[in-house]
């Protein structure tokens, strides 16, 4: 039985499921972003214990279609930008038709419905605040955070960051109050 868990966007947030899952003697056989494959279905009791007991560290565990469907969304999105070594794929429409087996438009217009954003969008927050992270690591040169997150060029990212920030990213890196956005507030 598969379980779809909001805000579950960080390792710290897959370690609390986990933790509350073996509090509860509930087994599982994969926990991954926004998700968890539990072994047996749950009673109502087990549901509603674990859901108190999510709750309590701000995670929700998730019932209805649109809404799991948005929280996979933003899991794609999170993992492709924040975890994966691969670049971020190119033609992302695609890829999450693919993924979801829906049709993008579907996706598209849901997401910007409950969210209040579109898709794309959503898709530059997370890079630009993985370039943030990525300068304020000062591992990676400027072209090489471009290249790592699949900008066109060093120009664009620049511009895309300064369009979501205010500031450039020389700027932004020579900040002393540098301030990350938490995940799951973006």
């Amino acid at each position: 039985m598969k379980l779809v868990i909001k805000n579950m966007v960080s390792v710290r947030c897959k370690l609390i499921v986990k933790s509350e899952l073996e509090h509860l003697n509930i087994h599982f056989t994969i926990l991954e972003l926004g998700e968890v494959e539990v072994e047996d279905e749950l009673s109502a009791q087990q549901r509603d214990a674990l859901a108190a007991r999510l709750l309590k560290s701000g995670l929700e565990l998730l019932e209805d279609r649109k809404s799991i469907l948005i929280e996979k969304i933003k899991n794609i999105v999170i993992e492709m930008i924040h975890y994966s070594e691969d670049p971020p794929v190119q033609n992302f429409s695609v890829f999450l038709s693919k993924k979801l087996h829906y049709d993008y438009n579907y996706l598209s217009t849901l997401f910007s419905e409950v969210k209040g954003t579109t898709i794309g969008n959503f898709i530059i927050a997370h890079k630009i605040e993985r370039a943030k992270e990525l300068l304020v690591y000062n591992e990676l040169s400027l072209t090489q955070i471009a290249e790592k997150l699949h900008y066109s060029s060093v120009s664009h990212l620049s511009n895309q960051f300064k369009k979501v920030t205010g500031l450039t990213p020389s700027f932004f890196k020579q900040m002393k109050n540098k301030r990350l956005i938490a995940l799951e507030d973006l």
